[in-house]
């Protein structure tokens, strides 16, 4: 794959990631919200731990995206392979969009999950891409010719 394919798609999957990030930034920020102005507990725990677990869930859902982009730009911006750490990282990021892409599709629809598996393959093209280069094959060294047999 050439330099400038793996850097388009490293940049792109980086981007959606960080619009993702915003994304689940303001939706747990809304429900959070709700919880709180609604003022119900549920099987008697309390609203203000409900509405403050989910705005820091959303806190956290978005640095991790927003490391994830990260990684992905420099790894577009140097066109070397992340890290190992990096990797793993961006492999744990596919794997949750994954997991996450078959519950939406009961729970919110396919136009979500449309969205999931679409982040998940800009994730692993980008690793697939950034994967370990093929090594030059040797040259073939000219035949010698073989020496007389000993009488």
């Amino acid at each position: 794959m050439s330099a400038v394919v793996r850097r388009l798609v490293a940049f792109i999957a980086a981007l959606v990631l960080a619009v993702e990030a915003v994304g689940i930034v303001i939706i747990n920020v809304v429900m959070g919200t709700v919880v709180k102005n609604q003022d119900m507990s549920l099987a008697g725990t309390d609203p203000d731990v409900m509405s403050k677990g989910t705005w820091v869930l959303g806190g956290v859902s978005g640095l991790f995206l927003l490391l994830c982009a990260v990684l992905l730009v420099v790894a577009g911006a140097r066109d070397r392979a992340p890290g190992r750490v990096a990797r793993i990282v961006l492999i744990c990021c596919a794997v949750v969009h994954g997991v996450l892409g078959a519950l939406t599709v009961g729970l919110v629809g396919w136009t979500a999950f449309a969205w999931m598996v679409v982040v998940l393959g800009l994730i692993v093209l980008a690793l697939v891409a950034y994967g370990a280069e093929p090594e030059p094959e040797p040259k073939a060294e000219p035949e010698q010719p073989a020496a007389p047999a000993p009488a």
